[in-house]
């Protein structure tokens, strides 16, 4: 795997400073990426059970982009939407089993909140890296062709090949926006894929994502990216509407009461399909654990660099790396 160098001075990378703090322990990385979900978890379900909650941050992008696709027929007379948000990143897709337990997860959001914008198994990834966001189509792909032309953009899509990692203990996170199923890196407890995983179990996901940054940057290309919180997750749902969580007289468009008990009860939904994901995916006290939540990233294919407008999933693939099985 070629390791690209530059003549000139790179950008400090922002990963690197958990490492550092962390020892470069796993354990210790693991617990980091646990404690920024637990007490995000913690706060905004404190914030959206509270009788002050004013309701959902629905998003409004999202909310055009459904209705348009959902119409039974378009006025020809109608100026068709456009999501003018170009992107560039390197993303992950899950595996068929997390995908299967995504549409499981979904399902049991949707019998309280059906009103809700469900992501497609074909629109769900993790972002590793974002390179670029919200641009011009060119300015995307200057970017693009500055990867291609520094000719490494195989090996950083193959990166997940060669340096694996894992994510475990799978939970979903929320907010008054979205949900998603997050994971935290494996510290080397409950490796169901000994036969795919060898070798040094002290890099974790966080470490690809410093590397990526590093090889990326690397190539010349300038990296601002949004995403460095330690966090690992699958963005599931989003809100897109009031439906549903509205007193009855109650205007979506004007004034609006919440219907407290409503959004309760999508928390307590929430909290209850994470006490069923703990049991059920979480490492045991034998150190056995379910294949079913363990996800090695990288397997059925590898990093993906997508651009175009992909704020929600879609996009175009650019470049797929190679993935196992």
């Amino acid at each position: 795997m070629t390791k690209v160098t530059s003549n000139t001075a790179q950008a400090a990378n922002p990963f690197d400073q958990l490492i550092v703090d962390c020892q470069n322990n796993p354990t210790q990385i693991q617990n980091r990426y646990e404690t920024h979900r637990s007490d995000r978890n913690k706060r905004f379900k404190a914030e959206l059970l509270s009788l002050d909650f004013a309701g959902w941050e629905a998003d409004e992008i999202l909310r055009k982009l459904y209705v348009q696709a959902t119409k039974a027929s378009t006025d020809n007379n109608d100026t068709p939407f456009v999501d003018t948000r170009n992107n560039l990143s390197f993303v992950a897709r899950p595996p068929q089993h997390i995908q299967e337990l995504v549409a499981e997860i979904q399902q049991g959001i949707r019998d309280v909140a059906q009103t809700m914008w469900f992501a497609p198994s074909h629109f769900l990834h993790i972002t590793t890296l974002e390179i670029a966001a919200a641009r011009t189509p060119k300015e995307i792909e200057d970017i693009v062709a500055t990867i291609k032309g520094s000719g490494v953009l195989p090996d950083l899509a193959d990166y997940t090949f060669h340096k694996r990692t894992r994510l475990i203990k799978p939970i979903v996170s929320y907010d008054a926006t979205a949900m998603g199923l997050s994971f935290v890196p494996a510290a080397g407890e409950g490796n169901t894929a000994r036969m795919y995983v060898t070798g040094d179990n002290n890099y974790t996901y966080h470490h690809l994502r410093r590397d990526l940054f590093d090889q990326v940057t690397a190539t010349g290309v300038e990296l601002k990216p949004r995403y460095i919180a330690p966090s690992a997750h699958i963005t599931i749902a989003r809100f897109i509407t009031q439906d549903g969580f509205l007193l009855d007289g109650s205007s979506k468009d004007g004034d609006h009461t919440v219907n407290h008990e409503c959004v309760a009860a999508l928390v307590e939904k929430i909290e209850q399909i994470n006490e069923e994901l703990r049991e059920k995916y979480w490492p045991r006290q034998d150190g056995g654990m379910s294949s079913k939540g363990e996800w090695l990233v990288g397997q059925g294919e590898g990093l993906e660099l997508q651009k175009g407008v992909s704020w929600y999933g879609g996009g175009e693939k650019v470049f797929v790396g190679r993935g196992f099985q």
